[in-house]
Formats: C-alpha cells, structure tokens, sequence
C-alpha cells in the first residue's frame, strides 16, 4: 500500500516528456529495455535448435520426443502466466521494480536451466524462464510508451519488438556451433547456450538499472515530487546532450488527475469491455491472427523442409537465418511510416499484404512449383510485411487503453494470443505435415485467412494513434476534467 498523500493534482509532464528531443538518454532507455526481445528469441530458437540432443542419453537429460514438445509448451504456459501475473503487478507497483524483478527471473531460470540434472527439473526452469520473459512484455513495452516522445513512440516500439529476431539468427548461427560434438561434448554445448544467455541478459541488466520509473506511472500513485524531479533531471541531460534549450509547456497542455492507489482487475475487466469495445475487439484480432500464423509456421517450418522438401537435418536450421533476417528488417525499415502515414494504413497493410502473399505461397507450394529454397524466399517477403504487422499489434494495445490499465491490455491480449496461436497452430500444422504438401499448404491459406481478417479490423476499428500523446488517446481513468469514451480517439 502506497504511502504517499493522494490528492487531486495538476501536471504538464506527458506534454513534457513528449515533447522532448531525441538524445543520448533515449538511446539509453532503448537499450536498457529493448534489447531483452533479443533474449526471448534466443531462448526459442536455442530450445528448438537443441531438441535433438536433448533426446540422447549423452546430453544427460534424454528427454522423449514428446518431452520436447511437452517443454515447448510448459515455456508457452509460464510466458501466459507471466504476463497476467507481472502484468497487474507492474500497473500496480511500478515499471522499473517489476521490469527489474522479471529479468532477475529470467536471469536466474536460465542459469538453472543449464544446470538441469532430469526432465522434472528442466520443465520447471522452462517455466519460470516463460513467466519472465512474459512479465518482460507487460513492463518493458508500457515503460518504453511512457519514456519515448510520441512523435517517435511508433518507429521505436516496431524496431524494438522486431529484434526478437535478431536473437532468433543469433541463436541459429550459435546453436550449430554448440551442438558441434567436435568442439563441445553432448551433455555440454546446449548447457553452454543457455549460459550464455544468461550472460546477454546480465549485460542488460547492467545498463537498466540507470532506466528510470515511468513519471506517468508515478505522478497518478501519489509521487507527483518524485516525478517532477526525475522529469527535471531528464529535460537538464536531454539539454546537455543536445545542446538546445527546451521550449516551455503552457498550461493549456495540462491535465488535471485525482491520484489512486491501485486500479483492480473489475474495473480493467470494465474498462477494456464496455468503455473501448471496438479497441478490445481491435487487440484480440491482431494479436490472434499474427500469434497464429506465427506459431504455426515457426514451430513446423524445418518439418517442412526435412519431411517434405527432403532438406538434410543439419542444413534445414540455415533456413531460418534468412527468414529472422527479413522479421527484423519488416519492422526496422518500414516503422517510420507507422509514425507518417499513420496506424491505420500500415497496420492493416502489413496484415493484407502479408496474408495475400501467403496465400500466393500456399498455391505456388501445392502445385510443387517451390523447392526449398523458394519457399524459403516466400516466407522471407510474407515475413518481412508480417512482422512490421505483428510488432504494430504490440504497439496497439500498449497505446490505446488507459493509463492505469496499459501493463495489464498488453498482458491479456500477448496471454491470449500466445495461448491460442501457440497451441492450435503447431498442433493443426503438425497434423497437417503428417499428410503432405496440400495438407500444408490449407494450413497456409487458414493463416493468410486470420491475418486478411485482422488487417480489415484494422481498417474499420484502427485507431489514427500516431503522433498523438498517450492521454490524447485514451483518457486516464484518473483523468477529472474530461468525459472517457471510445469515441474520443477513434
């Protein structure tokens, strides 16, 4: 329970902090809080890539086929988990303690994963590894949204989810090393995989700790002080850095705020269903349909190379560095116009166009016209527009909803369409191997499907959000001088 004087207050620091220059200090905050995408898409691809070994009785674990799987799964479950659980902890105590908190677990988990002495043991790591790189989502996403100017919040938030595949071919390249026998011994290598995420994220750790508490988050629980302070000291570095004196907030951009302890799960229940439908609907389409094409084709794709197109095993992991290569780059080099032409236009771009080009790939894969190499090519240009998409559907329902409720929207909708699209997808795309190319390629249609689906909710329900401050476009419930409703920023 907090301890500070809950009073009803007047602040011009959102004006503030948007209006500030890109500089040294925001270069900062992005590393100390973006680059950790970089460890949840080594973790997945490490697990993958190490699946096989994993099965001999040399690794020191000998887990079956089916306990691979099984830990896939447990990863899943412990990142739904986490984003719930870190999610309304993170609304209620604060980004910086709770996105401390999760890279603690994260850190400790996967050092005791490369510790793993039997599958009991290895299941419980996964978990714990899940639940916090899950928790990471909710207070890394809603902190970066609070710190980042709004006229830049776009292209930052894209490029920043979009290094989840930067760990992704990092993990490919170092995974085929590891396991190299020649070099380390079987029970060793996938230990040292894990080891040295373990290092990655202490090194982010390090520079966190210099990541302030979001001022937003602190001036609604009572620390209005602290807030004016920390937003003070951030406007003298940014000065110093730039070289340029800030110009003045008027009055006119404040907002007048009646402080709260917490905010309950009733009332986040009541506000994302009945004050902002439209936006609840928005978030659950985008969030299932990328979540399902995902999952669906990552977990499934060196299936389809090795039992379909007749790839080796050794050689089908290569196909992902190319493919990690153009997710990266979707988000990288087409975010700045989610910034210029706007939400709406790009985001249900990336969806159409990518579901589209997908549907091209399923009708050119099951007339047998692609070998492995063009298929891989296709899933690099369906991938490079899904991605920018995929990474947009974050930066949506971190921006659209309140203040008070952001951590727990981005919790729920990564919760839901993690469980869905990492269940049903892999599990419909495994059978769907198991009966040949044409079987693969309607499970190619039903993705493109989902996502021509979402970008067309995007087109009636999207939100023009660029550009725009945070309380512009979703009142905060804490907000005293102006009505809250949906129709306020649609």
């Amino acid at each position: 329970m907090s301890t500070h004087e809950l009073k009803t207050i007047r602040t011009s620091i959102p004006a503030r902090m948007d209006r500030l220059p890109w500089s040294k200090w925001h270069w900062m905050v992005v590393v100390g809080l973006g680059t950790v995408w970089i460890l949840d898409g080594l973790e997945v691809t490490i697990v993958g890539a190490i699946g096989s070994r994993l099965t001999e009785k040399s690794s020191g674990l000998g887990l079956t086929a089916g306990e691979v799987g099984l830990a896939a799964a447990i990863y899943v479950a412990g990142a739904c988990v986490g984003a719930l659980v870190f999610g309304y902890l993170t609304d209620r105590f604060g980004r910086k303690k709770l996105f401390m908190i999760t890279l603690g677990l994260y850190l400790l988990a996967t050092v005791a994963t490369a510790f793993s002495f039997n599958p009991i043991f290895f299941f419980a790591c996964r978990f714990f590894t899940g639940a916090g790189i899950g928790g990471e989502y909710s207070a890394i996403n809603s902190a970066i949204d609070e710190l980042i100017p709004a006229k830049r919040r776009g292209v930052v938030d894209l490029a920043i989810n979009g290094s989840y595949w930067l760990g992704t071919a990092f993990g490919a390249m170092l995974t085929v090393v590891l396991l190299n026998t020649a070099i380390f011994a079987p029970w060793l290598g996938w230990r040292l995989a894990f080891g040295l995420g373990a290092v990655l994220g202490l090194t982010i750790l390090l520079v966190r700790r210099n990541v302030p508490e979001s001022p937003r988050w602190m001036f609604i629980h009572g620390r209005d002080r602290d807030a004016e302070k920390e937003v003070g000291e951030i406007e003298q570095q940014v000065e110093d850095d730039t070289g340029e004196k800030l110009r003045s907030v008027g009055d006119d951009k404040a907002i007048e705020i009646k402080q709260r302890n917490t905010t309950g799960f009733g009332e986040i229940a009541r506000v994302a269903v009945t004050k902002y439908p439209k936006r609840f609907t928005l978030g659950l389409s985008l969030f299932i349909g990328q979540a399902f094409l995902y999952n669906a084709v990552f977990f499934t794709y060196a299936l389809v190379l090795t039992q379909l197109l007749h790839v080796p095993d050794d050689v089908a992991p290569w196909a992902l560095v190319p493919i990690a290569v153009g997710n990266f780059l979707g988000p990288l080099l087409l975010g700045r116009l989610f910034d210029t032409i706007g939400r709406k236009v790009m985001i249900s771009l990336s969806y159409i166009l990518s579901g589209v080009l997908l549907v091209g790939t399923g009708i050119l894969f099951d007339a047998r016209i692609l070998d492995a190499t063009w298929l891989t090519v296709c899933w690099v240009v369906v991938f490079f527009f899904a991605s920018a998409g995929a990474s947009a559907a974050y930066l949506t329902v971190s921006e659209v909803f309140p203040m008070e409720t952001r951590a727990m929207a981005i919790a729920f909708f990564y919760a839901v369409g993690t469980g869905l699209g990492g269940i049903i997808g892999p599990l419909l795309f495994g059978q769907f191997v198991s009966m040949g190319i044409g079987a693969v390629a309607v499970g190619y249609f039903i993705g493109a499907g989902l996502m021509i689906a979402a970008g067309l909710v995007e087109v009636f329900l999207g939100v023009n959000a660029e550009r725009r401050s945070l309380e512009d476009i979703a009142d905060p419930l804490s907000k005293t001088d102006a009505p809250q409703q949906e129709a306020h920023a649609t």
